[in-house]
């Protein structure tokens, strides 16, 4: 069974972050270029702990629109990205999302 961090205690990981939340938010995605070339979506959203505490999700591509109000999300295997000094969860390449 894997064991899920706060919200409090993922900010302080790099990577291997395990975090179980209820979506806050949605915000609008929007369209970034990539380095290697190309495009793809992006898209911001809040999530909160069982104590309330909020960390940002940053998703990509297609899993954004698997989130949908009301829903409960599952990271395993996120990490903790900074940019522009505010940090927040990913999946990343290797970690999964799942909606409970």
């Amino acid at each position: 069974m894997t064991e899920f961090v706060t919200a409090d205690v993922a900010k302080t990981m790099n990577s291997g972050v395990n975090f179980k939340g209820a979506l806050k938010s949605k915000g609008q995605s929007r369209t970034v270029n990539l380095k290697r070339g190309g495009t793809v979506n992006v898209c911001d959203m809040v999530l909160a702990d069982e104590a309330g505490t909020d960390i940002d999700l940053t998703l990509w591509g297609d899993d954004i629109d698997k989130v949908v109000d009301g829903c409960t999300v599952q990271i395993t295997n996120g990490y903790i990205n900074e940019f522009k000094g505010k940090k927040s969860l990913t999946k990343g390449k290797f970690g999964q999302l799942e909606i409970v």
